[in-house]
């Protein structure tokens, strides 16, 4: 049976017999939501243009294995632009410029990295997403991750769920781990967990069906939240890595925690993420490799 439409309060509705996907139109999102997209599109054609000649890129490394072009700083400054523009009494926590001395008291932020998966981008591999977030009073409010290269938009406002393109995305519902696509990522800067973290994921690897490293923790986060991986779990991962990802997932039905489940993962830098049945299983094997020297 073909899927029926019709509109139902503004929103365009797909009847299909077993569900109902909701698509969500831009003039129905959260003001603060438009004006993140319309700042995420921006970046993104900046970043699209630089793909077509990478070669010719200024590149600078920030500390081993930690690269930022002249790209990342012109994404950054085209999205605070437009947030700026829009909102200029919020803060900012970007990756690039970093906290401005107002920003730090600020009740509402904006949290961005302009170009999450550098390394894959100098290198021609196309995993890397724009990630924009805004906070109140530390609480993720609303979320976009934006991928240029397959020109999908993630997002999702606390309270009104996740969408990927405007439709409506949900979790997997896999709930066996011997079954599930798992997501992490390698550790590329600080090593001092670098032997937990081959036990934790020599363990995973052992039970699940496979485990994936794209490289964009920020798409890897968004991934999970539409069903493509069933979980995810990285250390050190910095603020601008999770915070649109997180509100994605639990907006999708998910959950995120640190590594002893609690929602201090934006301050450890330690997330686990997945549907309520896979997390709780990475979770538990994740809980049993933890070292007096690894916060969660």
């Amino acid at each position: 049976m073909q899927g029926t439409y019709g509109q139902a309060n503004g929103f365009i509705l797909e009847l299909r017999p077993s569900r109902t996907t909701r698509l969500l139109s831009s003039k129905f999102m959260h003001p603060t939501l438009n004006i993140a997209v319309k700042a995420a599109r921006s970046a993104g054609k900046i970043i699209n243009r630089a793909s077509l000649d990478i070669e010719s890129l200024n590149i600078s490394v920030k500390q081993q294995s930690d690269y930022v072009t002249e790209v990342d700083r012109a994404a950054e400054a085209a999205i605070i632009a437009v947030l700026r523009d829009a909102y200029p009494a919020y803060g900012i926590l970007a990756e690039e410029s970093g906290l401005a001395g107002t920003d730090a008291h600020a009740e509402f932020q904006w949290i961005i990295d302009p170009l999450d998966g550098t390394t894959n981008f100098i290198h021609g591999v196309p995993q890397y997403a724009i990630s924009i977030a805004l906070a109140h009073k530390g609480v993720m409010q609303q979320a976009v991750v934006y991928d240029p290269n397959r020109n999908e938009i993630f997002t999702a406002s606390k309270g009104g769920g996740a969408f990927v393109n405007g439709r409506r995305i949900r979790v997997a519902k896999r709930d066996k781990l011997d079954e599930a696509l798992i997501g992490t990522g390698f550790p590329y800067r600080m090593f001092e967990h670098i032997d937990t973290y081959l036990a934790i994921f020599k363990e995973i690897a052992q039970k699940t069906a496979g485990m994936r490293r794209p490289g964009a923790a920020a798409l890897d986060l968004a991934w999970v939240a539409c069903g493509r991986m069933d979980g995810f779990w990285e250390l050190g991962l910095a603020p601008w890595d999770m915070a649109a990802g997180s509100l994605l997932i639990t907006e999708a039905g998910g959950l995120v925690g640190d590594l002893s489940g609690e929602a201090n993962y934006m301050k450890t830098g330690n997330i686990i993420g997945g549907n309520p049945k896979i997390f709780s299983q990475l979770l538990q094997i994740i809980a049993s490799h933890r070292t007096a020297t690894l916060p969660a």
